[in-house]
């Protein structure tokens, strides 16, 4: 191999080496939403997802780019299950990547 070629190698598994976190911004506090009572699951976590991207997009300093709850750092989804329905809270510190 010729010396280029070496260095795009070494190059190329650093990059393959490097956490996909290290390029994370996380907000200090923990964002936490609740959604409406469903009937179903998985509806009650799609209310519970949109009232907290709703309220991350709300808060000043984070916006948009932190909406994303699959960004999220530390999130925990608790759903309750009881006679009007379910209703579930999600909770995680907003980032962006």
């Amino acid at each position: 191999m010729r010396p280029h070629t070496h260095t795009l190698a070494a190059l190329l598994i650093t990059l393959a080496a490097t956490p996909a976190d290290a390029a994370k911004t996380c907000s200090d506090a923990a964002i936490s939403a609740r959604g409406e009572p469903a009937r179903f699951l998985w509806l009650a976590k799609t209310k519970a997802r949109a009232n907290w991207r709703r309220k991350v997009r709300a808060t000043p300093n984070l916006g948009t780019d932190f909406a994303n709850w699959g960004n999220a750092d530390t999130s925990e989804e608790r759903c309750i299950t009881a006679e009007g329905g379910t209703v579930c809270i999600f909770t995680g510190y907003p980032c962006r990547r």
